[in-house]
């Protein structure tokens, strides 16, 4: 963790000063909708929220994030219940996604069940947040996971709830002629389904986030930001050193046009997540000094 971001706001001073243009300076403005409710998943503060939950989300809500993103769903009362105490909305959760891609076998939580908790928590949408190695072989696995996302989406639209689901890396790599998952699940995924889109799982499958966000424009419900080390190899869709996860500011990915783009293609929410840092905290307010400073 360093405060190269610094230099870079300094720069943005600069510009200013120099009568540059200010068009992509103003993405989060002090109007920007995505900075006046910017939110976290909690999934960065894992192993706090296990010793402190009440005092892990004080934290959070003093540093400035209005909202959060729980894991586990409906196993996340704590973290619901704790972000409410402390004024932070909770609008969106990852659920237990067995209850979609594993429906009816024995031992898996009915979905419709996960669907009332939701309502009952208040919650507008739900994230699928993984695929396991097994659904995702081949093109036929990600038309599989695509089906019955579908399925799930119209039970979730009928409850009011958006189903979405959030990628990784391994969803870009070529397969089938050239086809990736990811080019499978735009193709197969309804209406009712959209995207929680990671911006840093994208540049590491080599793609480029702004892009992929203006092709999926009115399909994307929710972004996650991070930062991806400047000197990562990408494509990569295999796994990454703990140290490739950045702050905000100190990567390779220009945040700003990313903000731009999201709210031109109807994105309703943004959380910071850093899924591994020597210092959570320190790093959630690093990168929150770096969107004020935007």
């Amino acid at each position: 963790m360093n405060r190269r971001h610094f230099l870079r706001n300094s720069s943005f001073t600069i510009l200013a000063g120099a009568g540059g243009n200010f068009q992509s300076l103003r993405a989060l403005e002090a109007d920007n909708v995505y900075r006046n409710a910017i939110g976290l998943q909690l999934y960065t503060l894992r192993n706090e929220l296990k010793a402190d939950t009440v005092g892990m989300i004080k934290a959070v809500a003093k540093l400035g994030y209005k909202q959060v993103e729980p894991f586990g769903f409906p196993n996340a009362s704590d973290m619901i219940s704790a972000a409410k105490d402390s004024g932070l909305a909770v609008n969106s959760s990852h659920f237990e996604w067995k209850s979609v891609l594993d429906a009816g076998k024995e031992g898996v939580l009915p979905f419709e069940e996960i669907l009332t908790a939701a309502k009952e928590a208040g919650l507008s949408h739900l994230v699928v947040p993984y695929l396991e190695d097994f659904r995702r072989k081949d093109l036929d696995g990600y038309k599989n996971v695509a089906e019955k996302c579908n399925l799930a989406a119209e039970q979730a639209k009928a409850a009011g709830i958006q189903l979405s689901y959030h990628n990784h890396a391994f969803e870009f790599e070529p397969m089938d002629g050239g086809k990736s998952g990811f080019d499978t699940l735009i193709d197969e995924f309804s209406p009712d389904m959209q995207f929680e889109l990671d911006v840093f799982w994208v540049k590491v499958g080599g793609q480029e986030p702004t892009e992929i966000i203006k092709k999926l424009k009115g399909r994307v419900s929710q972004l996650h930001l991070k930062d991806l080390k400047k000197d990562v190899s990408v494509p990569e869709y295999g796994q990454l050193d703990k140290d490739a996860f950045q702050e905000l500011g100190d990567g390779m990915i220009d945040m700003e046009p990313i903000i731009v783009a999201a709210k031109d293609a109807g994105v309703k929410l943004c959380h910071v997540e850093q899924d591994h840092s020597p210092d959570p905290l320190a790093s959630l307010e690093q990168s929150m000094a770096f969107l004020k400073a935007l």
